[in-house]
């Protein structure tokens, strides 16, 4: 018994164990029943009960699964659009911001070099005035004040003037009078990358991608170019605008200082060209007033080929009226000194209205001394730029020499003219000009007149006249000009230019006598074509031997 109850997988019945138990005679038969048959038995018992709860069990399963499949997905797309949203609405609050009353970092920057330096950032909100140029009247403030608090609308503006007649001094006084409300200022930069990071800063806008899939990788902000993020920053500063427009009924206004700093390049025009674009759009609906602030002519050159709106507002050195009276007032305010006239017209006849010098003179104890040293200054800038190195240049030096000589050429004509004013009593004190085709005329290259412009030898006003850029630079052309021999060095300086480029044109031709006792034949005469036109053959013969 306890052998047969080892057996794997048998068992003893168990009612027949218990009667032998018990006593009762029961036949010594034993049942073994197979554990598989058990289980096939109750099987069968229940019949096909099985066969149905089996693929019901599966279907429901699979439900549950897409269920669950289904209930992540449609969790995940309403965080991805929920953050999509949200990130929207973040972006166009913060550019928002940048509008408000107060002054971005670099408002901030720029206006503390027009005030008390002692002062903090947060004592610029509360300063009365500046203590800079403010005691100079402008004519021009009232037309920039007009154009910053959304006065003057439907059009977009260029400033310009050469450096240092206050262009940037009155857009910073005008945006103090509203409390930087509605305006965002920047400097340009000739790299489109760096102009792209300050538009960027001025409006508080990081140029991230605007799409779900910044969820799931770790790929950099931005994948694109420079014009294409500026693009999608002017698409969200029109919505801004639009959104002011309906509250407000103001512009917003956008500030462009050192827009000449562009590179007069295939990507500075390609920038200018989008600038241009959006602004004459928004001006043309009331929506952002766009104004470029520029000290070089070919700004407003690039522009007006397609300019429909645009409004150009020169701002030129004060006349003299104007200045004397100021020098005088501050004099006796700052430094309680009478100051005569004579003194104060002196000072104007060496240094001119330019704003940036008067204001050097009039701080300076020494107003004689300091006007002499603003001279000398620019007289070695002008050589240092434009000198002319005589018949003795080197070749390789014939391209600087080009430009040179041809603003040297330019001074002396403006020299020529001044004293023929003179002769014939039409002076009027002004600085002569001459025409910008005159000029290119007198130079014979267009292109030469570009680098002493831009380096502030020469200046191009809006109406295209040509000009010394400051009364003290043309001082120091008069100066250089009068100098004994100067003319004649300049006359060498252009005859060894012309020699150089003959050279480089000519070209040398080497004849080797190819037979012995051999020479050459050289025939010149017309050619029969054309009688103008001189024609040289060359014949190789042979010599005759001598008779002795």
């Amino acid at each position: 018994m306890g052998r047969l109850g080892r057996l794997p997988r048998y068992r003893v019945n168990r009612s027949a164990l218990l009667r032998r138990i018990a006593g009762e005679a029961t036949p010594k038969v034993y049942l073994l029943k197979s554990e598989s048959a058990t289980r096939n038995g109750r099987r069968h018992a229940d019949g096909n009960s099985d066969e149905g709860p089996s693929w019901r069990a599966g279907f429901a399963k699979m439900i549950e699964g897409c269920a669950t499949a289904f209930g992540s997905i449609l969790i995940l797309g309403i965080a991805g659009y929920s953050y999509h949203a949200y990130y929207k609405s973040h972006v166009l609050r913060k550019m928002e911001n940048a509008f408000a009353v107060g002054y971005s970092s670099l408002e901030l920057a720029a206006l503390s070099r027009h005030v008390d330096s002692a002062r903090s950032h947060v004592q610029l909100l509360e300063a009365d005035d500046f203590e800079d140029n403010d005691w100079i009247p402008r004519d021009e403030q009232a037309i920039i004040d007009a154009i910053v608090d959304g006065t003057i609308q439907g059009q977009y503006h260029l400033i310009t003037g050469e450096k240092g007649t206050g262009k940037t001094s009155m857009l910073l006084k005008a945006m103090r009078k509203i409390g930087g409300e509605g305006v965002a200022m920047f400097e340009a930069h000739g790299d489109p990358e760096i102009f792209r990071v300050r538009l960027g800063k001025a409006l508080d806008f990081e140029f991230h991608e605007d799409y779900i899939g910044s969820l799931f990788s770790f790929k950099g902000p931005r994948d694109t170019t420079a014009l294409l993020d500026i693009e999608r920053a002017f698409n969200k500063m029109e919505k801004i605008a639009l959104k002011r427009k309906e509250k407000v009924g103001r512009p917003l206004v956008l500030i462009i200082t050192g827009a000449h700093l562009v590179r007069d390049d295939e990507d500075g025009q390609d920038l200018l060209e989008l600038i241009q674009q959006r602004a004459e759009l928004w001006a043309a609906s009331n929506l952002v007033t766009v104004v470029f602030n520029s000290d070089d002519y070919w700004t407003m050159e690039r522009l007006m080929w397609q300019a429909t709106r645009l409004r150009v507002t020169p701002v030129r050195d004060i006349s003299k009226d104007i200045a004397i009276e100021a020098l005088r007032n501050f004099r006796a305010t700052t430094f309680q000194e009478n100051v005569s006239t004579g003194v104060l017209e002196q000072v104007y006849d060496k240094i001119g209205g330019r704003l940036s010098f008067l204001a050097r003179a009039a701080k300076s104890s020494d107003m004689m001394k300091t006007c002499n040293s603003i001279c000398e200054r620019e007289k070695r800038w002008l050589l240092n730029k434009c000198w002319i190195l005589g018949k003795d240049m080197d070749p390789g030096a014939e391209d600087q020499q080009d430009v040179c000589s041809a603003a040297m050429l330019l001074a002396k004509a403006l020299i020529d003219k001044e004293e023929a004013m003179r002769v014939a009593g039409i002076y009027d004190g002004k600085l002569p000009q001459i025409p910008l085709h005159k000029a290119r005329e007198i130079i014979t290259n267009a292109e030469w007149i570009k680098m002493p412009h831009h380096n502030n030898i020469f200046t191009i006003d809006p109406d295209g006249m040509v000009q010394a850029d400051s009364v003290a630079m043309y001082n120091a052309m008069r100066d250089v000009c009068s100098q004994e021999g100067f003319e004649e060095h300049l006359r060498a300086t252009v005859e060894r230019l012309d020699e150089i480029e003959s050279l480089q044109r000519t070209r040398e031709l080497t004849l080797k006598n190819l037979l012995s006792n051999g020479e050459y034949r050289a025939v010149i005469g017309k050619d029969g074509k054309s009688q103008a036109d001189t024609v040289v053959s060359l014949e190789l013969v042979v010599s005759k031997p001598d008779d002795n």
